[in-house]
């Protein structure tokens, strides 16, 4: 986009104060990620959950001029405003606008599953066919599709945007502002199904997106589908495709041999080779090779097309290096869409200094100095301390990066040159096209070379706290138990991303935990659940809050407080027992705790209790007690104080399951990592944790001959076993050896034989097709869930997680 404050305002029908001539060609809608303030508007979306407008300070602080908003405020001195009445329907009108006047052929994708990988497979076949623009990651949504279209320029001519939904009537509104030429529909799937009464409703609700389409590509498997596609759209040109041999686009041969694919495309056949042929995967490739087809691209280029496709790798690694370091590992593309995500990433980090290797962007139709003048703005708002460039092509534009920089030919030199070695206590951005093989960087900085490695999604916490947060108020907080090193997960890495998406509190069971997450950087405040008599010192020097439980630990806390020398009121956070019979005060100790809290010089931050069974269906009764007694006596509490602390007492199953008792905040713990005991919760969570290894050997072992230690297993016939570097050490309890636990192994579960070892365990690979050294094996995700793990252990979750040993390299993931 590339609009005067004026045009803007005459398009949208929006007021004006201020300078109307500013020209604008962003639009930022989060103010933690802004990546350049060049030419760029900040718009304050309210939504009924939340206001950005509480955020407009913090767009200003970081250089931003121009404001869209509902509301004006005048403490903010040249500023330009541009007022609008409805925030989203604003973006949607100035959208809408810019798409009509594009003149260019679009794609819109939607369905449940597959819409961001097929969106991603056709740019990489189209990008050099046609100037071509799609939508960044999964930018979808009511305000995520709108910011897609806007990015549109004059010189592209094919848009590929994807098109999300998660309610009723919420695909009008897209429609109105999208009417793409080509419509695709994927798989539909269980995904936002439970917000609809029928399948039918919701497959009905995804195609009002083609209403306008010349033509609908769809997945015909599915019958529903089928009818409804007819029901509505007889007279558009219509192809299906799928596996059933109705489809007009189906696989003519059996997908289970060693040999091409052979696709019929109505009465032509076309062959390719196909490394992956999971259903999931062929489907998304008939669906590809469709729209190629439509878009006249000839038979023997899109075979090459397809045969030349790079895995789809959305996502960036935040890994420990050396030396103090933190590594952001983006080696799996490089543009600059993909580029401006990852700068957006690195705002997430409170680390002051930090470097950038970055290298040639390959495969982009547009003129190289306009191309690296726009890397080279980007870069150098983010004021790197070093910047590297790989690459013949980016080195010839060094001069215009602002930072010490430093040119290379190919990584070899810039690893030969040990410059990266030299750097300590930064943050690292690894950027790069997968030609040049960065992902060895990460080999030589990373602190830990184990192969056996923990991945935490950190968009997935974030999804699953959404998702809790809906059940509740807006105005009700939410502390976040990152205590037990976040339980495995890494407290300081979970907490500084919990502390930029803005979460109320912190919650850690002892005081080392919360100051060494203070001398790491995190303001949040932070509640010591267990705050030990030595720590009360370390409690006061940290800014820590700790939960005052009984009368001694009152009277100790206060008495080092009085001598700290500290002269404000103390937080502290008062526990009531309410039938856990653990710690708190009990109700005939009101009184005395009223008059004892008037009587020292501390603020009671918040009341609250802990549920004992929340999780448990069968005694809703006694749940139901522990709420009565904990409204009446912390009323009662409040009522002698005269103030009114925050009260709590819903743990994650509690949110889910007792939500009208949220009071004024709520905590959650294994709920943001994806775990319910409620099936039905459990569907709308997503998986956060994946504990993976990789294949060391594989071994025949002959019949008679046995297994391990002790002899445990012996095999009865000639068994493939293979070994996998990870044992006790790791955290894998040795009582699920001996075939009582499973792994996976290429999505199949491969049981666990003989005794665990410390450092290995060895699997029985017998019924897995295709395997490999080097294979990856999942321990828990999927196959085997986290919790069919934990019941493999006869425990649960918490407990796994827990124990997962420190040396196992954690790597955290942004999709």
């Amino acid at each position: 986009m590339n609009y005067t404050v004026h045009q803007i305002a005459e398009i949208t029908n929006a007021e004006i104060i201020g300078d109307k001539d500013s020209v604008i060609k962003n639009i930022a809608f989060d103010s933690r990620i802004i990546y350049s303030t060049k030419n760029t508007a900040f718009i304050a979306i309210n939504t009924k959950k939340n206001s950005g407008e509480k955020f407009i300070e913090s767009a200003i602080d970081r250089g931003i001029n121009v404001i869209i908003s509902e509301n004006q405020f005048p403490q903010f001195e040249n500023i330009t405003w541009i007022l609008v009445e409805n925030s989203v329907e604003f973006l949607q009108k100035l959208a809408k606008y810019h798409f009509e006047h594009s003149h260019l052929k679009s794609i819109g994708i939607t369905g449940s599953n597959g819409k961001t990988i097929l969106k991603e497979w056709l740019y990489q076949c189209l990008w050099n066919e046609f100037p071509t623009i799609k939508s960044p990651k999964s930018f979808n949504s009511q305000i995520g599709l709108p910011l897609s279209l806007l990015q549109i320029n004059d010189a592209h001519q094919l848009g590929i945007f994807e098109v999300g939904i998660s309610k009723p009537d919420e695909m009008q509104k897209l429609e109105n502002i999208f009417h793409p030429q080509i419509g695709l529909l994927t798989h539909i799937g269980t995904a936002h199904a439970a917000n609809f009464t029928s399948e039918e409703e919701l497959i009905s609700e995804k195609i009002k997106l083609f209403k306008d389409s010349e033509v609908i590509i769809y997945n015909g498997d599915n019958p529903l589908v089928e009818y409804k596609i007819k029901q509505l759209y007889s007279s558009k040109k219509l192809i299906s495709y799928g596996f059933k041999k109705e489809n007009l686009v189906s696989i003519k041969n059996n997908i289970s041999k060693e040999e091409d694919i052979i696709v019929e495309y109505f009465d032509e056949e076309i062959s390719f080779p196909a490394h992956q042929r999971d259903e999931a995967t062929l489907t998304n490739a008939l669906a590809l090779l469709t729209v190629l087809k439509e878009l006249n691209i000839e038979n023997q280029k899109i075979i090459e097309k397809i045969n030349s496709l790079k895995a789809i790798e959305m996502r960036l690694e935040a890994i420990e290096g050396v030396k103090g370091n933190i590594i952001i590992n983006d080696s799996f593309n490089l543009d600059l869409d993909s580029l401006k995500t990852a700068l957006q990433f690195l705002n997430e980090y409170k680390k002051p200094e930090k470097s950038l290797v970055l290298t040639d962007i390959l495969g982009v139709n547009s003129n190289s100095r306009e191309l690296y003048e726009e890397v080279s703005e980007l870069v150098n708002e983010q004021k790197f301390d070093s910047v590297f460039l790989i690459g013949d092509e980016i080195s010839k534009f060094s001069h215009l990066f602002n930072s010490k920089t430093f040119t290379f030919i190919d990584t070899h030199e810039l690893i030969e040159s040990k410059h990266l070695t030299d750097i300590e206590n930064q943050i690292i951005l690894l950027k790069g096209a997968r030609k040049f093989e960065i992902e060895k960087l990460k080999d030589l900085l990373e602190l830990r070379k184990h192969d056996t490695v923990l991945e935490i999604n950190l968009n997935a916490i974030l999804h699953n706290i959404n998702y809790h947060k809906s059940l509740l108020k807006p105005r009700t907080k939410m502390m976040a138990m990152v205590k037990a090193n976040a339980y495995g997960l890494g407290s300081y890495e979970i907490s500084e991303f919990l502390q930029h998406h803005h979460i109320d509190y912190l919650g850690v069971a002892f005081a080392d935990e919360g100051a060494e997450l203070r001398k790491k950087g995190i303001t949040t405040p932070i509640v010591v659940m267990n705050p030990e008599q030595h720590s009360y010192d370390t409690i006061i020097q940290y800014n820590l809050e700790p939960e005052i439980y009984s009368f001694r630990v009152l009277d100790l806390f206060y008495e080092a407080v009085q001598k700290s020398g500290y002269d404000k009121k103390y937080p502290i956070h008062i526990k009531l027992e309410t039938g856990m019979h653990r710690l708190g005060f009990k109700g005939f100790e009101l009184d005395q705790l009223s008059e004892a809290l008037k009587n020292k010089n501390v603020k009671v931050q918040s009341i609250f209790s802990h549920l004992s069974s929340s999780d448990v269906p069968d005694e809703k009764e006694f749940t139901l007690h522990q709420l009565e007694i904990f409204d009446k006596n912390s009323g009662y509490l409040i009522e002698n104080l005269g103030y009114q602390p925050i009260r709590h007492i819903l743990n994650s199953s509690g949110i889910t399951s007792y939500t009208d008792y949220q009071y004024d905040m709520v905590r959650i713990g294994i709920g943001m990592l994806g775990e319910s005991p409620d099936s039905e919760i459990q569907k709308q969570l997503q998986s956060t944790v994946s504990f993976k290894t990789v294949i060391s050997q594989i071994s025949f072992v002959e019949n008679g001959e046995s297994v391990g230690y002790s002899r445990k297993y012996k095999a009865d016939h000639l068994t493939k076993i293979a070994t996998i570097p990870v044992g006790y050490a790791d955290g894998i309890p040795r009582l699920i050896g001996n075939q009582v636990g499973n792994v996976g192994v290429n999505k199949m579960l491969a049981p666990i034989v003989g005794n665990i070892c410390m450092d290995m365990m060895m699997i029985n690979v017998d019924n897995i097709p295709n395997i490999k050294e080097g294979d990856t094996v999942t321990v828990f995700n999927a196959k085997p869930s986290l919790k069919e793990f934990a019941g493999y252990c006869k425990t649960i979750t918490y407990e796994v997680l827990t124990s997962i040993s420190p040396r196992v390299k954690r790597i955290y993931v942004k999709d």
